[in-house]
C-alpha cells in the first residue's frame, strides 16, 4: 500500500511561494491517510498542464511502476488537462489515483481497457479475412500433425524465453538510473546498493527485498546491455 505524490502549478511564481502545493498537498495526505497508503516519494513540477513534455512526471510514474506503489493527485487536472496523458500513464504501466475524482482511476482502466479491445477486436477481424483469402487461393489452412512436433522443437519455449528476456532486459534498464544514482551517493558494495535499492522501495525481481545476490545479477545483465 505505497503511493508516489505528484504535485504540479502552472507558474514559477507558485513554485517559489508554494502557492497551491499546500492545498494539494493536503488532499494527497488526506486521501493516502484514508486509503491507508503510505507515500513513499513526492515529486514538484512547475510546468502547464498542455505541455506533454514534463520530467517530473515521468520520474514520478517511473518511480510508482518500480515500486509498485499508486501515483496520487490532488486533482485530475494536476495531470493534464487534455487527454495526452493516457499513452504517458499506459506506457508507465504504473496506476493512478486524484483525491478529487477518485473514480477516474477506474475510468482511465476503462477507457485502456476498451481501446485494448478494439484492437483485439481489429487483428481478429484482419486474420480472419487473410484466413479467407488463403483459403480461396487454395492454401491448406492448419497443422495436420497437431502442436506436438512444434512443442517438439521447442519453438513454443524458445519464443517464451525471448519475450521473458525482453521482459528483464527492459526491468534492468529502468533500475540502471537508480544504481547509478545509489554509487554516486556512496554505495560501492552490493550489500549497500541492496540497502538503497530496498530503502527506496524498490521490489526485486520476484518481489520482496533485495539481497546481494539479486543486485549481482542486475549489475551483470546490464554489463551485457550496455
Amino acid at each position: 500500500m505505497k503511493a508516489v505524490a505528484y504535485y504540479r502549478v502552472s507558474t514559477a511564481a507558485q513554485g517559489r511561494s508554494g502557492l497551491g502545493l499546500e492545498a494539494q498537498r493536503a488532499a494527497v495526505a488526506e486521501l493516502c491517510a484514508s486509503r491507508g497508503l503510505e507515500i513513499i516519494a513526492e515529486f514538484t513540477e512547475v510546468e502547464s498542464g498542455r505541455k506533454a513534455d514534463r520530467p517530473e512526471l515521468s520520474e514520478a510514474l517511473r518511480r510508482a511502476k518500480l515500486t509498485g506503489a499508486t501515483l496520487v493527485v490532488a486533482k485530475l487536472d494536476r495531470l493534464s488537462r487534455s487527454v495526452a496523458f493516457l499513452s504517458t500513464l499506459q506506457d508507465s504501466g504504473a496506476k493512478f489515483i486524484a483525491a478529487d475524482m477518485p473514480e477516474a482511476n477506474e475510468l482511465t482502466v476503462h477507457i485502456l481497457a476498451a481501446v485494448a479491445q478494439a484492437e483485439r477486436k481489429a487483428i481478429s477481424t484482419r486474420t480472419r479475412e487473410a484466413l479467407r483469402a488463403a483459403k480461396a487461393r487454395g492454401v491448406r489452412l492448419g497443422n495436420p500433425n497437431g502442436a506436438a512436433p512444434l512443442r517438439r522443437a521447442g519453438k513454443g519455449n524458445a519464443a517464451a524465453l525471448k519475450a521473458r528476456k525482453a521482459v528483464i532486459d527492459s526491468r534492468a534498464r529502468e533500475l540502471a538510473g537508480e544504481v547509478a544514482e545509489l554509487r554516486a551517493a556512496g554505495a560501492s558494495s552490493l550489500r549497500e546498493i541492496a540497502a538503497g535499492l530496498n530503502e527506496r522501495r524498490i521490489e526485486a525481481p520476484r518481489g520482496g527485498e533485495w539481497h546481494p545476490s539479486g543486485v549481482r545479477r542486475l549489475l551483470n545483465r546490464l554489463e551485457v546491455l550496455a
